[in-house]
């Protein structure tokens, strides 16, 4: 299994990582407008820190179903800033940006963040894919079928799981060429798929692990988990941390969550059993 120097940390992918959710955005599915100012925010991150997150992903651009794309100004503004403040307070966070344009992942980069999270897999904005090389940083390439504003109209598979493979290993290829070396991977659950697209990678999430990259995967408070249940979106996280447990058995080494604690307690004992 893969060892990544990400920041000032070695990640042995043998073991299972928290990947905390920070968006710094007005219109986010789960909480947005609730880390909108720049104290809000840190302070959420350093409590996420607090509670054992591994890496804090932050966003300042919203990718739930139908949201309006926001221009990278504006993302800068809201990013950055939060960025420079955590690393401030804590100097050895690993912070990940959730962009998908490369010139907020060149700043980002340039005030400390070490992995690029681009939900397009470098698609929308390929020269994202020198400019996360340039910084020898880390860099996570999603899956999604069409943008965010349209991307759960009717989306359509033959298979969704090869499908997506495909993508992935296409998409890394070109990372790889690029020269990146530390490559992470994830299918994008509710990018474009409906329930059964959802459930079906899910299920055969194992199967990714034949790319030989870390495997990352954002369930937290997703819609399909509301849909089985009939959950209001702050009553799921029971819920994802119980799918968050049978994906890691399955070979998926970081968790993006919302609920860091349970993430982190069910990385906990995960990681003691595979130890013991």
């Amino acid at each position: 299994m893969a060892i990544y120097k990400i920041g000032n940390r070695a990640f042995d992918f043998h073991f299972a990582f928290v990947m905390g959710i920070l968006n710094v955005t007005p219109d986010s599915f789960s909480d947005g407008g609730l880390y909108e100012n720049k104290k809000s925010a840190v302070a959420h991150a350093i409590k996420m820190i607090d509670e054992g997150a591994d890496i804090v992903d932050i966003g300042g651009e919203s990718t739930r179903p139908g949201s309006e794309p926001v221009n990278e100004d504006e993302e800068m503004r809201r990013v950055i800033p939060v960025i420079k403040e955590i690393l401030a307070l804590k100097p050895d966070a690993i912070i990940s940006v959730d962009t998908t344009k490369s010139n907020v992942a060149r700043k980002a980069l340039e005030n400390g963040a070490v992995i690029v999270n681009d939900i397009s897999g470098g698609t929308f904005d390929p020269k994202i894919f020198d400019v996360v090389s340039q910084s020898n940083a880390s860099m996570v390439l999603m899956h999604i079928k069409g943008k965010p504003k349209t991307m759960q109209d009717l989306p359509e598979y033959s298979d969704v799981v090869s499908e997506v493979y495909d993508f992935l290993a296409s998409q890394a290829c070109i990372a790889a060429e690029k020269g990146i070396e530390k490559i992470i991977v994830d299918p994008g659950i509710g990018f474009g798929k409906k329930l059964e697209h959802n459930l079906a990678l899910i299920e055969r999430v194992e199967y990714f692990k034949s790319l030989s990259f870390p495997i990352l995967i954002g369930l937290s408070r997703k819609s399909f988990i509301g849909n089985i249940l009939d959950l209001p979106v702050e009553e799921r996280d029971d819920a994802t941390n119980a799918l968050n447990s049978y994906v890691i058995s399955k070979g998926v080494r970081i968790v993006r969550t919302h609920n860091v604690k349970q993430a982190v307690e069910t990385c906990k004992l995960f990681n003691r059993i595979i130890s013991n």
